[in-house]
């Protein structure tokens, strides 16, 4: 029993060589690979680049840590290039959590303000939210948009809390638990014409958009080039435009402190920053091996393909149609609803995950949205078709089972 329209495999791509395209990655091939879109995965030609350069630092630590941020600098500017922005407005961070943070206590926010965010947004950034309001004596305000809004009722949703004591507009370029495009642009112009600071968490948007920050007026934007433009983990990008940049400083003072923004969050002391330093590495081995247009379009396809196919195994199972209507779907992620007994809550979701990875060989998301569980399935270019029939074929029965005991 099928629930759903049939959707053609794409093509899986492959090496210059003829292998396949994981030979370039270090994954375990015992397991299957199905959530990118939480760690990420990085090519074994930028780790080898970061083990280059961390045994130059090892080798001669006074000389590499005085010169570390003129490298930096260096690196900042080919990230800049690819994510199409200028890299005198960027910096880099962590990951988007610090980028937020770092944004959240570098504003100044007066009495009552109420920092306005969507009941889509991720999990630790609406606590960072929370917790600054706490510390001006304001509040979290939380728009409701239902998942299957489309771009004019999630605008409308938000629009329609902004009110006089909004001092913030905090929301996701790409929903992480949901996997959905919000209309950053337009909520960005409604900021503007309120005189209302925005920013924007695009932690997924790297790799997965080819411009994430064109046509986007917002004051502040982060994002992770660790999870789909596959750097090493811990390069995350904050991008400031305005005025209000210059109220932006890193969360940990260093020598560069004196900087204008973004010199100043160059300096990081003896921090291991040689995941920054490869990132170049990973952007240009994907480039030249398949080019980011061919990789984006082959990503979106897989996702449809993976989500029709394993949602289709459930329908068999269950009876259902396992599809949800989501709004604006995010290109490379893509969600299949739980039977009702399995992952309601964050807490479920977790477990649910862990027992997957153990007692499946399945490393892959489980998210909730107003008490409905959920995959989320990921696709990159070391994914193929197989990878998402081998689920459906043997890890969702053992789910159904798993829900039916409960």
């Amino acid at each position: 029993m099928s629930m759903g329209l049939a959707v053609a495999p794409p093509k899986p791509l492959s090496l210059p060589n003829g292998r396949p395209a994981a030979d370039a990655w270090s994954l375990d091939p015992e397991l299957l690979h199905l959530n990118h879109g939480s760690f990420g995965a990085v090519p074994v030609a930028a780790q080898r680049e970061q083990d280059r350069l961390r045994e130059r630092a090892e080798r001669a630590p006074v000389v590499w840590f005085p010169a570390q941020p003129r490298r930096i600098s260096t690196a900042r500017a080919e990230l800049a290039a690819f994510l199409r922005v200028d890299a005198d407005d960027l910096a880099l961070v962590p990951n988007a959590s610090a980028g937020v943070s770092t944004v959240l206590a570098s504003l100044t926010l007066p009495p009552e303000a109420e920092i306005l965010v969507t009941d889509h947004g991720y999990g630790a950034v609406t606590m960072a939210a929370q917790r600054r309001a706490l510390r001006c004596g304001g509040r979290v305000r939380t728009a409701h948009i239902p998942l299957a809004a489309d771009a004019d009722e999630a605008f409308t949703a938000v629009a329609e809390q902004v009110g006089d004591h909004t001092a913030l507009i905090l929301l996701d370029q790409i929903t992480s638990s949901t996997g959905r495009l919000l209309p950053v642009e337009r909520i960005a112009r409604l900021a503007r014409r309120r005189g209302i600071p925005f920013l924007v968490d695009g932690a997924h948007a790297p790799g997965m958009l080819a411009a994430p920050l064109d046509g986007l007026a917002c004051d502040f934007w982060t994002g992770n080039l660790h999870k789909f433009a596959c750097t090493p983990r811990g390069t995350s990008a904050l991008v400031a435009r305005g005025p209000l940049r210059a109220t932006l400083y890193p969360l940990i003072d260093s020598w560069g402190t004196q900087l204008p923004f973004p010199a100043r969050f160059d300096h990081t002391g003896t921090q291991d920053t040689s995941a920054w330093l490869a990132a170049p590495a990973a952007l240009s081995f994907i480039e030249r091996t398949w080019g980011w247009e061919t990789v984006r379009g082959y990503l979106s396809a897989l996702a449809d393909y993976g989500q029709h196919t394993v949602a289709d195994a459930f329908a068999r199972h269950i009876g259902q149609d396992a599809v949800p209507a989501v709004g604006t779907p995010a290109p490379a992620l893509r969600l299949v609803r739980l039977p009702d007994e399995l992952g309601p809550d964050w807490f479920a979701s977790d477990v649910l995950r862990d027992r997957a990875a153990q007692e499946l060989g399945a490393e892959t998301a489980f998210t909730s949205f107003d008490g409905v569980g959920y995959i989320r399935l990921s696709a990159h270019v070391y994914n193929t078709p197989a990878d998402y029939e081998e689920f459906a074929e043997r890890c969702v029965p053992r789910l159904v089972a798993w829900s039916r005991a409960a």
